[in-house]
């Protein structure tokens, strides 16, 4: 490339790089402990185990599961129940003051076989709920989650570019090389690149996927928007269905899984909540293989007559989100793919945090040195946050 390429992709590459450096470091931080968010959790003695018995002891009615939990919160209405992600014998029920989204909420775990009531876990604070927060949208809502985005598309750029310029930068010198006999500077910058390099495809899935996940509020909303609509025609200018009438849960959740073979519940959102309307329990299946159990099914089901009303296919939109999710935190492969998420975050952190170092030493020593534009330009690249 011209002198003046390089030092047009070093300029995109350095301040991308820079707006972002702070805000990538901070989410690899928080995103460490989330990988092994489960392990975690036992080793603090927060996560709700289910007694043991055996195998084939059958399953409580899930409307007497729901009464236990209102037992606790009666001046509560119920927001959503799901069964436990690791443990299919718990059940979880998010308990509001109203069906409208609040951070104001309690949670109470049943057993799913014998409806005693096992815990009132606390998912709102602690040190996994602030590197949630923290990693999620900043304590700050939407609005953090979309500038989180933004971030995250900084990040990507700043990839880009750094790829670009890795190839003149390195052109003198052998692939993957660092000058260990040269000054700590050079070392680092050396450094800075071998790690960019090798963390390249994991950021950019990475990124990608945490600016796709950034976005799901306002997906959700447009699913509801662009589907939900003509399903709830009919019930229009009908208020919400008060609790008194409506059906038991129970044979809902059978109507729904009648509907969706092979599938099994991911969790159910009652009437007038986010995720449902204000005349159905919806119910969110998902399949039992490895790619279907990461997708998800709606089955809308009238509150007052538990009969099936839809249950329209997720569009294109919805399932990159869905996919985009787990492969984010590393949740396909089991424990070996932890690790891996686990040490290429590390390396991230490294890369970052070194072209952070970079940038402030050359601004601490730049009026004391000249340079080609050419290195110069290269020297951008090592030495801003890819």
């Amino acid at each position: 490339m011209q002198n003046t390429t390089i030092k047009t992709w070093a300029w995109v590459h350095k301040w991308s790089s820079l707006v972002c450096t702070v805000f990538m470091l901070l989410l690899c931080l928080t995103g460490l402990p989330l990988i092994f968010h489960h392990e975690i959790g036992h080793l603090l003695g927060t996560e709700v185990e289910a007694p043991a018995m055996p195998a084939d002891t059958p399953r409580a009615n899930l409307d007497d599961v729901l009464d236990v939990a209102r037992a606790q919160y009666p001046d509560r209405v119920v927001q959503f129940a799901s069964p436990g992600e690791d443990d299919y014998n718990l059940w979880f029920v998010t308990m509001t003051p109203t069906p409208e989204p609040t951070t104001d909420f309690r949670s109470v775990v049943v057993d799913a076989r014998t409806a005693a009531l096992l815990a009132e876990p606390r998912f709102d604070q602690g040190f996994m709920w602030i590197m949630f927060k923290l990693h999620v949208d900043l304590f700050a809502g939407l609005a953090g989650k979309l500038f989180l985005g933004f971030m995250g598309l900084l990040l990507l750029v700043a990839i880009v570019s750094g790829t670009v310029l890795y190839a003149p930068f390195m052109r003198k010198l052998q692939f993957g090389s660092v000058r260990r006999e040269r000054q700590t500077h050079a070392k680092w910058l050396d450094l800075h690149n071998l790690l960019g390099i090798i963390t390249l495809v994991w950021l950019l899935v990475v990124g990608a996927t945490g600016v796709i996940n950034t976005w799901a509020d306002l997906v959700i909303k447009y699913w509801q928007h662009d589907q939900l609509t003509s399903i709830l025609q009919p019930y229009q200018g009908q208020s919400l269905v008060p609790a008194a009438q409506r059906a038991q849960l129970q044979p809902a959740l059978e109507a729904a899984q009648r509907q969706v073979p092979d599938s099994r519940l991911f969790f159910v959102a009652f009437p007038g909540t986010s995720y449902s309307s204000p005349h159905h329990y919806t119910f969110f299946l998902k399949g039992n293989e490895p790619l279907t159990s990461k997708l998800l099914w709606p089955v809308l089901v009238d509150a007052r007559t538990a009969e099936v009303t839809a249950a329209p296919s997720m569009p294109w939109y919805v399932k990159t989100l869905l996919l985009s999710q787990p492969l984010h935190f590393g949740d396909y492969g089991g424990r070996p793919m932890q690790i891996l998420w686990a040490l290429l975050d590390i390396a991230s952190i490294i890369v970052l945090g070194s072209g952070l170092y970079l940038w402030l030493r050359k601004r601490k020593t730049a009026p004391r040195t000249t340079a080609p534009v050419a290195s110069t330009a290269t020297a951008d690249n090592a030495e801003s946050a890819a």
